[in-house]
């Protein structure tokens, strides 16, 4: 909790910071703008954190919203399915994916970089496919309304996304930190080996991880593609596998297994929101936005090595 109560603490400083550098960043419209926005990665950052708990990776995050963006509006738009149908059928892809990784992981003993690289590029070349490499969007929404307020819609005046978020939060909490899985994935990560030999099915266990994660990054890439409004399947979702894994990290996800917080990954989120904002609103060149996240990445694995090397000793 320490660790969580001092990225909070970073968290309102960064942010006391910017509002006195620019007056805008308290306002009405960007606070719901990057609530919102805190809300739909926060989602799938947590996703990505479970599968870092287990010593995994996830570098498909990205593709699979692609993916999923384009499914979801040729379900919607051309094919004339039900909202209901379609969206429970784009989480069910991102979840059958989850599924095949976890399998190639924990089955085929494949390393998972390897495996979601992999994903990475077949998942984006199969949806830029599917579309002859052309946008796709939802025009007005209209007849799935309902789908497109999830995104844009609020519930008492808070971002649907950033209440999405919150419920997802709290029952991430509860199963990582106190159910009998939540405990197992711990020890998987921590050791699988030792795992494996005290009884627990690690391959259950891992595999479960990456579904979980493939449902979480489904919901996401259905409030990020009525956010958008319209998918482009050569750089949707670019690099948001970057922003999930740093979020993770900076929330006290060992990249070593083994260790993490939901509490943490949300502020983790938030705190990445807040740099994005403060790059748009003190005039920082868009194009350093990158160079925040890898800076982020690298700056939480040296703190892991350092932590980890500490404790070894």
């Amino acid at each position: 909790m320490r660790r969580e109560l001092v990225l909070l603490a970073l968290l309102l400083v960064l942010s006391a910071v910017t509002a006195a550098q620019n007056p805008q960043f308290l306002s009405s419209a960007n606070l719901q703008n990057m609530s919102r926005l805190i809300g739909a990665y926060g989602i799938f950052s947590i996703g990505a954190g479970l599968v870092i708990v287990s010593g995994g990776i996830d570098l498909a995050v990205g593709s699979t919203f692609a993916l999923v963006g384009v499914f979801l509006s040729m379900m919607l738009t051309q094919w004339g399915w039900p909202p209901a149908a379609a969206a429970l059928a784009a989480i069910a892809l991102a979840a059958a994916l989850g599924a095949v990784h976890g399998v190639l992981i924990s089955r085929a003993r494949l390393q998972p970089f390897i495996v979601t690289l992999c994903g990475l590029l077949v998942y984006r070349s199969v949806a830029r496919y599917l579309t002859g490499d052309s946008t796709v969007g939802f025009g007005n929404s209209e007849g799935f309304e309902w789908l497109r307020d999830l995104s844009s819609g609020s519930l008492a005046g808070v971002p649907m996304p950033f209440v999405l978020m919150l419920g997802v939060a709290v029952a991430a909490g509860v199963l990582l930190h106190w159910t009998v899985y939540g405990r197992r994935l711990l020890a998987v990560g921590r050791n699988e080996e030792a795992a494996r030999f005290a009884g627990i099915s690690t391959r259950t266990v891992v595999t479960v991880a990456y579904v979980l994660a493939g449902i979480l990054t489904g919901i996401a890439g259905i409030l990020l593609a009525f956010y958008t409004n319209s998918i482009s399947p050569s750089s949707h979702g670019n690099f948001y596998e970057l922003y999930a894994i740093a979020a993770a990290v900076l929330g006290g996800c060992s990249l070593r297994g083994g260790e993490g917080s939901v509490v943490g990954i949300v502020i983790g989120a938030a705190l990445l929101q807040v740099l994005r904002n403060l790059v748009n609103l003190l005039d920082i060149p868009s194009s350093l936005d990158l160079a925040v996240m890898g800076a982020v990445i690298l700056i939480g694995a040296a703190a892991d090595q350092f932590i980890g090397s500490g404790r070894e000793r």
